[in-house]
């Protein structure tokens, strides 16, 4: 058995349509194809890939991945930084870059509606 890469991760969020509106808005991602689960969610895609998948659950407003996990963050590769950082300053959303000289990556740091944290990792001459 070889492990090949990180196929998705699972969010419970108490807000399903705001996240997934985000993941698509802020993102990029699209809403897609997802089984008939006796719980509502959404899955998220990067190109014919699900790699965010959306539970619903009721109770308290999600306050991000620290609350039941101790997942720090998730990360996503991606091209396009010039227009990724036009849609972050355009929508307003708080982040932080980081540029990694020493291994050729520029990394967006931000926040999704429930507090969940994600980065971007861009190449350095992307």
């Amino acid at each position: 058995m070889q492990v090949r890469r990180l196929d998705h991760v699972n969010i419970r969020t108490t807000q399903v349509e705001a996240m997934a509106a985000w993941y698509r808005d802020i993102l990029g991602l699209r809403t897609g194809p997802r089984p008939e689960f006796s719980f509502p969610g959404a899955w998220l895609y990067a190109g014919d890939d699900a790699v965010i998948h959306l539970v619903h659950h009721d109770g308290d407003p999600a306050v991000g991945s620290e609350a039941n996990v101790k997942l720090e963050h998730f990360a996503l590769k991606a091209t396009g930084r010039g227009a990724f950082e036009a849609r972050l300053r355009d929508a307003a959303i708080p982040h932080q870059r980081l540029a990694l000289e020493e291994i050729g990556v520029v990394q967006f740091h931000l926040r999704d509606p429930d507090g969940n944290h994600v980065h971007v990792d861009f190449a350095a001459q992307d």
